[in-house]
């Protein structure tokens, strides 16, 4: 953008000469100097430009000629930025959606690997109990036969 625009210096001044142009204070110092101006050259003393103010009208189109490309200017670099500005927005939100894609996997396989964990526990408390029921099993045997022994 600076290549095309000015590198910093002439773009920026050229910003801020197309801001100034829309300030209220512009419009009201332009407004007053008119009506001094035309004030001037029809009640005044000095008739510099009299009616119909074709030095005042010279004024304003050479003003035109300079402002309208400082502000066409200013709204192409505005442009350029916020094109930059959006572009850089849905690198984001695409960086933002992959990494979404990666966690949502992630806790796919988390998810997965918790349900084969509850599986295994599963079949690891019916062993458990199988075998603590034969170890009762064997321990009343066991018990019985010791107790038919000794009498």
């Amino acid at each position: 953008m600076a290549a095309t625009f000015g590198n910093g210096w002439f773009g920026n001044k050229a910003e801020s000469f197309a801001r100034f142009f829309g300030t209220p204070l512009f419009l009201g110092a332009q407004t007053v100097i008119v009506v001094i101006w035309i004030a001037l050259n029809v009640f005044g003393w000095v008739k510099f430009d009299l009616y119909p103010f074709i030095l005042l009208n010279l004024a304003f189109s050479l003003q035109a000629a300079y402002a309208a490309p400082l502000i066409l200017l200013a709204q192409t670099r505005q442009a350029e930025r916020d094109k930059a500005h959006s572009e850089a927005d849905a690198k984001h939100r695409e960086e933002l959606a992959v990494a979404n894609e990666q966690r949502l996997a992630i806790a796919a396989q988390n998810a997965e690997r918790m349900f084969e964990l509850l599986e295994q526990n599963t079949q690891l408390t019916a062993i458990t109990k199988q075998l603590s029921e034969r170890i009762e099993v064997l321990a009343t045997e066991l018990h019985e036969k010791l107790v038919s022994e000794a009498k």
